[in-house]
């Protein structure tokens, strides 16, 4: 995983054979998204705000599967 300067999104991963994005969030959850393009990962990269280029670009055109959730606070929000 990769982390990442946002303050929605901790880590993000992206499987090119697969199509597949893994975005871990910072409340814990990690989730994947599938059929998502090379060019959709080097732009989720380069943007601006990474949390809003997911809920606008990710969430509402790739389907999702829950892969985990962290248990007890986001390491961001104990510092």
């Amino acid at each position: 995983m990769k982390p990442v300067e946002s303050s929605a999104i901790d880590a993000v991963d992206y499987d090119p054979k697969r199509r597949k994005l893994v975005v871990t969030f910072a409340g814990g959850a990690t989730y994947a998204y599938a059929g998502v393009p090379a060019a959709k990962w080097k732009a989720l990269l380069a943007a601006d705000s990474k949390g809003r280029f997911v809920n606008r670009e990710i969430k509402p055109h790739f389907p999702a599967t829950r892969l985990s959730a962290r248990s007890g606070s986001s390491p961001r929000s104990a510092a």
